[in-house]
């Protein structure tokens, strides 16, 4: 991707870049819980976004995505913005950082990637933890701290590009590790890091190609649930509440909204269980949270569809060691942890009985978790 990104910046700009990436992300487990102030567990993988930059002396930014083969050119006043919705998150990070005080001058980039797109890897989050990563080493000497670039990201897309997202997927581009998952409390924002070195294992994303459109708002009225029984509980969010609290307002509440908070309640507590294995190398007891947090998304949750649940129904027949839906549902990836003598055969036996079923087979991720955004050498 390197000699690519270079042949085509010198044939386009005639100057010398430096290089820069970062990673698109998982979320082991700990999904629904960042809007719920509990706690999410990403790290970044070995799929980035790489960008050759150099400073250009104007006051414009001109920039050419390899992927997409379309070149854009803009200012960096508010009026400037791009029509293109790619370049709006180029556009959305320069401004972000000038808002804080920071220094943004002309440039010109050229980019490419391979975070599969609609996988739910981020590879929006990826794009602008790699040009805010460079534009802070380029013209700001590093004075803005990785967290800082991680909310400049979030600013990014609610500013610019119209998604009210989280921080998790900013920050696990931005803050990942090689080997390591991160805990990030989404309350607090404290994070912690974790080893994940699995000798016998490896994680393997099957993804559905499914996205299924809903008419009407279900992450919306998931939330709505949420709020509505933390209130009752006199709580600003579900963070703090238990089964035994849940089970007193049982009757006050709808049964949808018990079963929305039940799941959020239970997986703040896998989390925190699939910390403590982490940290004695158990990774039979992470696999066995992953399964209960995909039984709690399917029924509890409700947010999974049918090519998900069969996906998982294969890696628990496979004896695959842990499987989830990751995301928001609706469509989208399994994760999973698989044994790697066993990695092969799951492989082939999840793409040929999903086919037969579906008619088409889902594609194949092998991931690693690696580091966040970093200078290429």
């Amino acid at each position: 991707m390197k000699e690519k990104l270079l042949k085509e910046f010198e044939s386009r700009f005639g100057t010398t870049p430096a290089f820069y990436a970062s990673a698109g992300r998982i979320n082991l487990i700990g999904e629904h819980t960042d809007y719920n102030g509990g706690f999410v567990f990403p790290g970044a993988i070995d799929k980035v976004i790489m960008a050759a930059i150099a400073a250009n002396d104007t006051d414009k930014v001109r920039v050419f995505s390899v992927d997409i083969n379309e070149y854009v050119e803009f200012g960096l006043n508010e009026e400037d913005a791009p029509e293109q919705s790619w370049a709006r998150y180029i556009f959305g990070v320069c401004r972000e950082i000038l808002k804080r005080g920071g220094t943004v001058k002309g440039f010109d980039a050229v980019f490419a990637g391979n975070v599969p797109l609609g996988a739910g890897l981020s590879s929006s989050a990826a794009l602008e933890s790699c040009f805010a990563f460079a534009l802070n080493d380029m013209f700001n000497n590093n004075s803005i701290d990785k967290f800082e670039l991680a909310r400049i990201g979030q600013s990014t897309e609610h500013n610019y590009c119209g998604v009210n997202c989280g921080i998790m997927d900013q920050f696990a581009s931005v803050m990942g590790q090689k080997g390591k998952l991160m805990r990030l409390d989404c309350r607090s924002m404290e994070f912690e890091y974790f080893p994940f070195n699995p000798e016998d294992y490896e994680l393997v994303l099957l993804d559905s190609v499914v996205k299924h459109e809903l008419k009407d708002s279900p992450y919306n009225k998931r939330r709505q649930s949420c709020e509505r029984v933390a209130k009752r509980l006199g709580m600003e969010t579900l963070r703090d509440a238990d089964m035994d609290m849940l089970n007193a307002i049982k009757t006050d509440i709808t049964a949808e909204d018990y079963f929305r908070a039940k799941f959020v309640i239970e997986e703040k507590d896998r989390v925190l269980a699939v910390c403590d294995a982490l940290n004695r190398g158990d990774y039979e007891t992470v696999g066995e949270k992953m399964y209960e947090t995909h039984a709690g998304l399917s029924k509890d949750y409700e947010v999974s569809c049918e090519e998900l649940d069969y996906l998982n129904d294969i890696a628990k027949e496979c004896g695959v060691t842990g499987s989830r839906i990751m995301g928001g549902g609706f469509g989208g990836c399994t994760i999973n942890l698989v044994k790697k003598d066993q990695r092969d055969a799951f492989v082939k036996t999840a793409c040929e009985k999903f086919e037969a079923k579906y008619g088409h087979a889902p594609k194949v991720y092998p991931v690693v978790i690696s580091d966040g955004a970093h200078k290429e050498a």
